[in-house]
């Protein structure tokens, strides 16, 4: 029997074997036992033939010792019911249809003997009968019935033996049939299951490591082989669920540290009035718990046509805008450096904006590895660094603002008290030194006189020109409320003035001075504009405004006629109150002629945001 067998088939066909050998048997045995029905009735009526035929010659015997003539009718009777008998359905029904069995040969023989040799004996007288031989003849004719019975009864047990037969052979290939049938079914169903089981219950247990290995095309080892598939399906995908559980709860704790540090940091973040030291321990924590970086915080400025780097959290050299030179934080060694996510480092870089409802307030910069994607938790989280970003910066520019505004409010006020008071009286006081001028004092006080009144015209010139700066100052930072705005309508109003192109070159980070610092730069920027206009003759002025850090730097350049003897003169009162006012800057102001033609006007100072340390700093 084939292995592949379906084990319905194979089920049919044992089921059907046995019913087979079923119908068989009794088939046989419906066969037999109506081949044999009526046997035990011929065989009881051939054996009361044997009596009877000695019956009649009892009676024979009777009526010759009556002296009868003839044979009575009551013999004639018994003649006649005795060949009857013999001819009976009964008996014949018994006989082969074969005239050449035995037993058909039998029953010719006897009949022949009864119809050749008894039957006319009979029809004799008593005495004839018996002097012809009746008696031998009745004998052989019984002996001929015996042999008739026997032979009748040795083809029925002959028949019962072929149905025991069969019925042994049926039981016999019943019972090989059944033990053929269990070793089956336990080799190919019984175990099958019991291993299917034992693999349902490894399952059960999340062990998928047990396999039902079964050979075969039945129904069963498709079964296993499902199984088998399944488990390692569930494996898998088990492991991948395992995986992906592991991740999401990598993600989630550090979702939830990021979340804890943005909280803890906000309020940092907000109370400090430094985005850099607010922000730069934050997101190198937040690179850590995430894997990415470096970050760069880019500021948008309406004035400024480019966006200004105010944040960066890696970098090898200070960065330009850094205020405090003890800070190493953003610092990194040249070979950490290049191993960090970049353009040409196999990086991805991420632009998150900064803005709040209706303004773009700068520009989040993000590298990340670009063999590993970013995490959509990791992009929210970053999304809500950029709002709370956007809002400290609002809230810090708003406060600037305000800060500045009430300051140019504040100089407005001052500036008309200026204009109100001490204008007027430095009016007074140079149209007194006029009348005093003309007056003629004669004598030898009259050139004493002359140089007083002229020191004194020249300082009351001196100090009406500063006035006058001043108040255009304070009226000029009430229309700008930023140094770059001021200083190109310085730029451009002194252009006019001088009927030349004068060019700027503006530099500086947006927050980095103090007010009082822009107003003592601006001041110098316009004392210089006006020297240019009034004595050099330039055809071309250049202003420079740059941050070197950790200094400012001013320089204005001119290819006009430059400095007699190469150097400031010391008696000029504009270059003194320069002087003056890099002092205050707490900085240093430099005066002199070009190499090509013209003046360079220098001013270094350090802001008063910026510590500078003692001793060269290396890079962390």
């Amino acid at each position: 029997m084939a292995s592949n067998t379906s084990l319905v088939h194979r089920i049919t066909l044992f089921v059907g074997a046995i019913t087979l050998v079923a119908l068989t048997n009794m088939l046989a045995s419906l066969m037999i036992s109506t081949s044999i029905q009526g046997s035990a009735t011929a065989i009881n009526i051939a054996g009361s033939l044997r009596l009877h035929s000695y019956g009649l010659l009892s009676d024979v015997y009777e009526l010759d010792r009556a002296g009868a003539t003839r044979s009575g009718d009551d013999l004639s009777r018994q003649v006649d019911e005795f060949g009857d008998r013999l001819r009976s359905p009964e008996l014949t029904h018994t006989l082969p249809d074969d005239s050449a069995h035995a037993l058909h040969q039998q029953y010719q023989e006897v009949l022949s003997r009864w119809k050749d040799d008894i039957r006319p004996l009979m029809a004799l007288t008593p005495t004839q009968a018996l002097e012809q031989g009746l008696r031998d003849h009745i004998e052989r004719f019984v002996s001929e019935i015996n042999q008739f019975v026997l032979l009748l009864e040795e083809r029925t047990e002959a028949r019962v033996q072929v149905m025991n037969v069969v019925q042994v052979a049926s039981l016999v290939l019943s019972i090989l049939i059944f033990l053929f049938l269990f070793v089956d079914l336990k080799r190919r169903v019984i175990e099958p299951l019991g291993r299917l089981v034992d693999v349902a219950g490894a399952v059960a247990r999340k062990d998928f490591s047990q396999k039902a290995r079964l050979g075969g095309s039945d129904e069963l080892s498709r079964l296993g082989s499902a199984f088998d598939q399944m488990t390692s399906q569930l494996s898998r995908s088990y492991r991948q669920l395992e995986s992906e559980t592991r991740q999401k709860t990598v993600e989630l704790e550090r979702s939830n540290a990021a979340l804890e540090l943005l909280h803890r940091t906000s309020r940092t973040l907000f109370a400090s009035h430094d985005l850099c030291n607010g922000a730069i321990p934050m997101l190198q924590e937040l690179e850590q718990l995430l894997s990415i970086g470096p970050i760069r915080l880019f500021l948008h400025d309406k004035n400024m046509p480019q966006p200004v780097q105010a944040i960066v959290t890696a970098t090898r050299e200070r960065p330009f805008y850094c205020r405090d030179h003890d800070c190493n934080a953003c610092l990194v060694t040249p070979e950490q450096y290049d191993a960090l996510p970049s353009d040409g480092n196999d990086g991805r870089r991420l632009l998150l904006p900064i803005r709040t409802n209706d303004q773009l307030l700068g520009t989040l910069e993000v590298w990340y590895p670009a063999s590993e994607p970013l995490p959509e938790s990791s992009r929210r989280l970053l999304e809500t660094l950029c709002d709370q970003l956007a809002t400290a910066i609002f809230l810090e520019r708003q406060i600037t603002e305000e800060q500045q505004l009430t300051l140019a409010e504040e100089r407005a006020v001052i500036a008309r008290e200026l204009h109100d008071s001490l204008a007027q009286s430095l009016t007074y006081l140079k149209m007194q030194v006029a009348r005093l001028s003309r007056l003629e004092v004669a004598g030898e006080q009259s050139a004493f006189h002359a140089e007083i009144l002229d020191e004194l015209s020249n300082g009351l010139n001196s100090a009406y020109r500063q006035l006058r700066e001043l108040l255009t100052t304070f009226r000029l930072k009430l229309d700008t409320p930023d140094l770059a705005t001021a200083v190109r309508q310085t730029v451009g109003e002194f252009a006019e003035r001088l009927g030349a192109p004068v060019q700027l070159e503006y530099e500086l980070p947006d927050r980095i001075l103090s007010p009082n610092e822009e107003i003592h730069i601006l001041q110098i920027i316009r004392e210089a504009l006006a020297n240019a206009v009034k004595h050099a003759q330039a055809t071309e002025v250049v202003v420079h405004v740059n941050f070197r850090s950790p200094q400012v730097q001013v320089a204005i350049l001119d290819n006009g006629v430059g400095l007699p003897g190469g150097d400031q003169p010391l008696q000029h009162y504009g270059m003194i109150i320069m002087q003056d006012r890099a002092r205050t800057l707490g900085g240093r102001l430099t005066v002199g002629n070009r190499k090509h033609g013209g003046v360079e006007i220098l001013l270094t100072f350090v802001p008063k945001s910026r510590h500078v340390m003692s001793s060269e700093v290396s890079a962390g």
